[in-house]
């Protein structure tokens, strides 16, 4: 854990950053619900909360993960009244690791600007997915997809390369997701590491079930039910197509958010927000 001191804003609010990861199997994702599931953001505001002994603490996070979903790489940021500078933001990480559950780490606490967004100041989110093609550790089954045919990574690296750049993806997000659906994909590649098939998908942003629904199409085309163009073809249709298998969650990890340098992060806010509809924004 490090701490680094900023200003603090005239509103009498200081911003904080955590950086944190976490094992997402028994959560049904980030977002808090309504029906009082147990989610990753309903853990840490609780016990935010409970350190800080404010009504209420909101959590601003980088990259909202689905259920079972797990996370090296998260960021959120928090406004804290300015009483909790120094000491006690000295103290918050530890604090945290005492009163959340050992599924849920903190690694980082900084002290920011307020122009940092964890959501709309971040250039990319970098995820990968882990397939067991071959045999099969038990110790695993709660972070890998297990596919009982092998995968050709020729065909499945061919296919992703199709896929890459500035393209409308509503074929490969949830039917009612609002707003655009244009998304920048800088990265869709597959490599192999020990007995593990393992992608990487990285972009500007993603709509929800994006990155699951991308290998879910990409999987019969390695294991030869699909040539190597029908994900393209799905892509260019820029309809939901049901026929896609979504990849299930629990083999999924949010590992790395990009984020500029400390002056870019204002001109990034606006930029990021101009690009979303009024719903995305809210």
């Amino acid at each position: 854990m490090t701490i680094q001191n900023e200003p603090v804003s005239n509103d009498g609010l200081i911003r904080i950053r955590l950086d944190l990861g976490y094992n997402g199997t028994g959560y049904f994702g980030w977002a808090k619900q309504p029906n009082g599931l147990k989610t990753i953001q309903g853990e840490l505001e609780s016990a935010l909360i409970a350190i800080t002994g404010l009504a209420e603490v909101k959590t601003i996070v980088g990259g909202r993960t689905d259920a079972g979903v797990h996370a090296r790489g998260q960021v959120c940021h928090i406004d804290l009244p300015v009483e909790f500078v120094n000491e006690q933001i000295s103290r918050l990480g530890r604090r945290l690791r005492a009163v959340l559950p050992e599924s849920i780490v903190v690694s980082q606490v900084t002290q920011v600007s307020k122009d940092f967004d964890a959501r709309f100041a971040a250039l990319a989110r970098r995820y990968s997915y882990r397939i067991a093609d071959r045999s099969v550790d038990p110790l695993t089954l709660s972070s890998v997809m297990i596919h009982d045919a092998p995968l050709d990574l020729d065909a499945m690296n061919a296919a992703s390369k199709l896929l890459q750049g500035l393209n409308d993806f509503t074929a490969y997000c949830k039917a009612n997701t609002v707003g655009t659906r244009i998304r920048e994909l800088q990265e869709f590649s597959w490599h192999r590491h020990d007995d593990l098939v393992i992608a990487t998908v990285k972009a500007d942003a993603f709509c929800y079930s994006m990155v699951r629904t991308l290998v879910g199409a990409l999987i019969p085309v390695g294991d030869g039910r699909k040539d190597i163009e029908w994900p393209y073809r799905i892509l260019k249709a820029a309809q939901k197509i049901f026929e896609i298998n979504v990849a299930p969650g629990h083999a999924l990890v949010l590992e790395e958010i990009y984020y500029p340098a400390e002056k870019e992060f204002a001109d990034r806010v606006s930029s990021t927000k101009a690009m979303r509809s009024p719903e995305e924004v809210e």
